[in-house]
């Protein structure tokens, strides 16, 4: 590839660091929940699949913002004409099928990366276990962006809960298993 790395919301995170390893602060900075990329299984794993997009819904930032504090950062144009103004991410709100009486099982996403241990295999395979009148429940301090869209992609519905700097993302069985 000729020339630096564009940095664009499809940029992957992985990719970005590996263009651009000082960047790693400035990711950081933007949002706490970046502080993870420290981890080297999340950094192995899922920055290699998520882009920025994710990455800043991930965060709660608009990736507009997080696109552009990088690029000023990479000493890169701006361009801003090529980028949405996406105005930010919101939380889902408690979705009217959620219901805590019916989890099933709770799954600690930072407990497990700490430990090393990606939690994306536990929760599909837990997921795919689910009765039609089950929930299951994955706390963490970030939004797993990347979860939720293969989850939605496999039919099964999500809803995730802001409170505080923490998130609770319950999953309810495929749609055509729905009570």
């Amino acid at each position: 590839m000729s020339g630096p790395l564009p940095i664009t919301p499809d940029t992957k995170v992985a990719q970005l660091l590996e263009a651009y390893p000082e960047l790693e602060p400035v990711l950081i900075a933007a949002a706490p929940a970046f502080s993870k990329l420290s981890n080297p299984v999340l950094r192995r794993t899922i920055a290699r699949v998520t882009s920025l997009r994710r990455a800043a819904e991930v965060a709660g930032l608009p990736v507009r913002d997080l696109v552009l504090r990088l690029r000023e950062a990479a000493g890169l144009p701006a361009d801003v004409e090529v980028l949405p103004d996406d105005g930010g991410t919101e939380s889902d709100g408690p979705a009217p099928w959620v219901d805590a009486a019916r989890v099933r099982w709770t799954i600690d996403a930072d407990r497990m990366l700490e430990a090393g241990e990606e939690p994306m295999p536990e929760v599909l395979r837990r997921a795919a276990e689910l009765g039609p009148d089950d929930l299951g429940l994955i706390r963490s301090s970030f939004r797993p962006a990347p979860l939720i869209e293969l989850l939605e992609g496999r039919g099964f519905r999500t809803a995730v809960v802001r409170s505080e700097g923490s998130f609770a993302t319950f999953i309810g069985p495929r749609l055509e298993e729905s009570p």
